[in-house]
């Protein structure tokens, strides 16, 4: 859609077309509010343009090759295959083009005006726009989002990429190194590792170091038998061609140099000195638990708001940002918001898995007969819960675990039980059956897996 001439005032303007922004620019539209919405470049965002789609698209297709490729255990034997990575590139495009089309058509179904142009607040109630023009409003969120931040001594160009130049390449690289070890480092370097390149991974810390031992253990496990180098403890010092020098007098040579060491909030060129919108100490815009910010007039929602920078969690805060701005009384309080790594084994959490008073159970995925099956049993799932048997979190280590934890998430909102989770008629055989599996054992009545005399914490 291209700019054509702006309506006098709108009662609200979106600035970013990401996951946050389209999602509080159609509810809002859905409220009766004449909005437009500001993107500089493709609809969706990074999440369906650069990170969450593509990613997992790729992760999808190394799966398939590794699969295919190492089958014998089955009794299958696969000869001769092989990767097209201009077909498997294409592929990935054409998922983020379909969803960003499709995105595109969602807004103008709904009314919203779709403005392609760069924006600056020149004030609490204007924009600016690239062209020239000025957009006035009533009310504006900001979904900007995020970027990836850059590491001193390896800026991005040619040959050391940020993860969305890694999730972009025509070609598998022959060997890469991967600077950082949590998710996007672990994701891109396992898939990576599937599609034959040679990866190393350096950190300072250990793999997925904030999440709990017994799921990063097994993810570690897991890479290291897929060949993927790990120098751990170890900081990059300085890069020469295409050998990276490390804190522990290491040396590491590779073809492409990721780094995936974190993000930061995008608010460039945003004009926000030009409004009472305040950063915290991290540079993220402050808002309260209705996502106004400290200028009233304006809210924000997604990344640039701060942790959990999570797709999901931009997506829920869009929907409530639109009906605050409608006058509605809504607010961010929800009491869990799930994550999910794709590795491998995946990696899924909701709720908390400790404090005062919270009791753990866990079940082995060596004891579910759909893992056994298909020879998935490296996992398990946690319950968390109290005194009164309540949940209080979930924690999936397994195939499909990014499909479990809903119900978990869902159990935790809804201060599910125990005994609610465990009668349960869940379906046989699946993997979901740990849900009902993990909540029975917590009770003391286990039926697959023997604890001992005494099962119940």
């Amino acid at each position: 859609m291209v700019m054509g001439s702006l309506p006098e005032e709108v009662d609200l303007a979106v600035v970013g077309g990401g996951v946050g922004g389209y999602v509080a620019a159609i509810r809002a539209a859905q409220l009766g509010l004449n909005v437009s919405l500001v993107e500089k470049e493709k609809m969706g965002g990074h999440c369906l343009n650069y990170a969450c789609i593509p990613s997992k698209t790729l992760i999808h297709i190394a799966d398939l090759f590794y699969d295919i490729t190492h089958s014998e255990k089955f009794g299958i034997k696969a000869s001769g295959a092989s990767i097209d990575p201009e077909k498997m590139y294409q592929w990935r495009m054409d998922v983020s083009r379909k969803l960003e089309q499709g995105v595109e058509y969602l807004c103008k179904s709904n009314g919203v005006e779709v403005i392609k142009s760069e924006a600056t607040f020149l004030s609490s109630s204007k924009l600016q726009l690239v062209n020239g023009e000025e957009l006035d409003f009533k009310k504006a969120i900001i979904a900007t989002g995020s970027e990836p931040s850059e590491l001193k001594g390896f800026e991005f160009g040619e040959s050391v990429l940020d993860y969305k130049a890694a999730l972009m390449l025509k070609q598998v690289p022959k060997s890469i190194a991967i600077i950082g070890a949590g998710f996007v480092a672990v994701e891109i370097g396992t898939l990576y590792a599937k599609l034959g390149a040679k990866v190393d991974i350096i950190a300072h810390s250990d793999i997925l170091s904030k999440f709990d031992k017994d799921a990063s253990s097994l993810v570690k496990k897991r890479m290291q038998e897929l060949g993927v180098n790990m120098h751990l403890q170890a900081s990059p010092v300085s890069r020469s061609g295409s050998t990276i020098a490390l804190s522990n007098g290491e040396s590491v040579t590779s073809e492409l140099t990721i780094v995936a060491t974190g993000l930061k909030p995008y608010t460039k060129g945003l004009g926000l000195e030009n409004t009472k919108v305040r950063l915290d100490e991290k540079g993220f815009v402050k808002v309260n638990d209705s996502l106004q910010t400290d200028d009233p007039s304006i809210l924000a929602v997604g990344d640039v708001i701060g942790e959990p920078l999570l797709a999901h969690k931009a997506i829920r805060q869009g929907g409530i940002a639109a009906e605050v701005a409608a006058g509605r009384n809504s607010a961010f309080d929800n009491t869990v918001i799930p994550s999910v790594v794709f590795s491998d084994p995946e990696i899924a959490i909701a709720g908390t898995m400790e404090g005062d008073g919270i009791k753990m159970k866990k079940f082995p995925l060596t004891a579910l007969g759909r893992a056994i099956a298909i020879g998935k049993t490296d996992g398990f799932i946690k319950v968390a819960y109290d005194e009164s048997n309540i949940i209080k979190g979930v924690e999936i280590v397994s195939t499909d675990a990014n499909a479990m934890i809903s119900e978990a998430a869902f159990a935790i909102e809804m201060g599910a039980t125990l005994e609610d989770m465990a009668d349960v008629i869940h379906p046989h055989p699946t993997f979901s059956e740990l849900m009902q599996e993990v909540a029975g054992a917590a009770l003391g009545r286990p039926i697959h897996f023997y604890y001992g005399k005494s099962s119940k914490d």
